[in-house]
């Protein structure tokens, strides 16, 4: 879509349909039946999800009968915990296959020590500064430029996806990262940083040279308070209703929106949020999604 010299793709993530880090939510929901929905929805994209087929060849044609590219997949690094040798193998093969399948950014995010899986584990808001040594820093920095590195050379930029529940999930941690990065770009995602208590707007422009693409979600404020107040997990504020869709929740997007045109940000919109699909209809919420982005960036 395009307005003037502004050009934007929105695209959405499967996880409308099912979740991946929760199987049971939308587990009863086709693969085709997630494709045709949001090609109704009409998305230009699709980021991966655990039920897509795993090889370029299954994949392509399946996105091409529903007018879909792909644009792009999760990569869970564990730079902390394993050897670099084999995160590189792992790394490379995924970037590989997004490369095949057209694909110019790769998303990473370091699982080492996550919490977001474990339904008993509450999100750690306080205290966060002692979760990594200086010496850890240095290793998950030095090891994603790396990464970056092998990625640019098959042609892709390695996003850094902040997530809570994972040693990047405030705003202080996303700016030290950056710091301490030259290659790694960040993926913004505006549902995290409201739930990490961080302004999206803020974020995005203290790190818009760094800026490689962006995920809208919203959130509901009286959840995450919730959650904050009674040391929920992740999987309990997910299941409570925590992300919701641009255009419900509490987040006023036009901002956010209005700085991506006036900076000329030409990457992927992508909509998501995970939620119950038994208690958000998967097609009203993608539709929702993207009539609210589509209207607020006047496109």
């Amino acid at each position: 879509m395009q307005r003037g010299s502004w050009q934007v793709r929105v695209g959405a993530n499967p996880i409308i349909w099912s979740n991946d880090d929760f199987m049971d939510l939308g587990d009863d929901i086709p693969l085709e039946r997630c494709l045709a929905e949001m090609h109704a929805a009409g998305y230009a994209g699709s980021e991966l999800g655990h039920k897509f087929p795993k090889t370029p060849d299954a994949l392509a044609p399946l996105l091409e009968r529903f007018d879909l590219q792909l644009v792009s997949g999760w990569h869970s690094a564990y730079l902390l915990d394993s050897s670099f040798e084999e995160e590189e193998r792992r790394f490379t093969s995924h970037v590989d296959f997004l490369a095949r399948m057209g694909c110019r950014v790769v998303i990473t995010a370091e699982c080492s020590r996550r919490i977001y899986h474990d339904p008993k584990q509450p999100l750690v808001f306080t205290g966060r500064a002692k979760m990594l040594r200086d010496s850890e820093w240095m290793r998950l920095a030095n090891g994603l430029d790396a990464l970056a590195r092998i990625a640019a050379n098959r042609g892709l930029r390695l996003v850094y996806h902040h997530h809570m529940g994972t040693v990047i999930q405030n705003a202080h941690e996303i700016g030290r990262l950056m710091a301490m990065t030259r290659k790694v770009q960040l993926l913004v995602d505006t549902g995290h940083l409201l739930f990490a208590d961080a302004n999206p707007l803020q974020v995005l422009r203290d790190h818009r040279a760094r800026l490689g693409h962006v995920h809208l979600k919203n959130v509901r404020a009286e959840v995450v308070m919730r959650a904050q107040a009674e040391k929920h997990s992740f999987a309990t504020a997910v299941r409570a209703g925590v992300f919701t869709v641009p255009g419900d929740g509490g987040f006023d997007f036009a901002p956010v929106l209005d700085y991506l045109r006036a900076i000329g940000y030409e990457g992927w919109l992508v909509v998501e949020a995970e939620q119950d699909p038994r208690r958000a209809p998967p097609l009203q919420n993608a539709r929702l999604g993207r009539e609210t982005v589509l209207h607020l960036a006047g496109v």
